[in-house]
């Protein structure tokens, strides 16, 4: 009946500095930037992560998704020692590697508080 999930709304107080987030410290790439509205003051932001299918948008226009309430993104990595390196070389700030009973993980927040977790999952026996 689906085939994917297309785009994730992520809720931001700034789209320039979240943009600027998504593209410098996650390596996102812009696949679109243009206006929303009509008076200007609103982009649609879309952009990709590396290796990643969902894209994401920058919003600031939905009243009931305040900047910051979006929690508990998960973007899974087959090399969580290397991911979490780069991240902190980058400037980062994300939490140590923790070993849970699906993996490893580690967990960070963008400029706005929205919460993603960074995870390696142990092979399903």
């Amino acid at each position: 009946m689906f085939n994917r999930i297309e785009v994730l709304s992520i809720p931001v107080k700034d789209q320039q500095v979240a943009k600027s987030f998504y593209t410098n410290v996650l390596g996102g790439k812009v696949v679109e930037d243009m206006p929303f509205s009509p008076e200007g003051d609103t982009r649609w932001i879309r952009l990709e992560l590396p290796g990643v299918e969902t894209t994401l948008t920058l919003v600031t226009w939905f009243p009931q998704m305040p900047p910051g309430c979006l929690q508990g993104i998960v973007l899974t990595t087959n090399d969580i020692a290397s991911a979490h390196a780069q991240l902190k070389k980058r400037g980062l700030a994300i939490s140590d590697i923790e070993k849970q009973p699906y993996g490893l993980e580690a967990t960070f927040t963008d400029p706005d508080g929205n919460g993603w977790v960074l995870q390696e999952r142990s092979a399903v026996s």
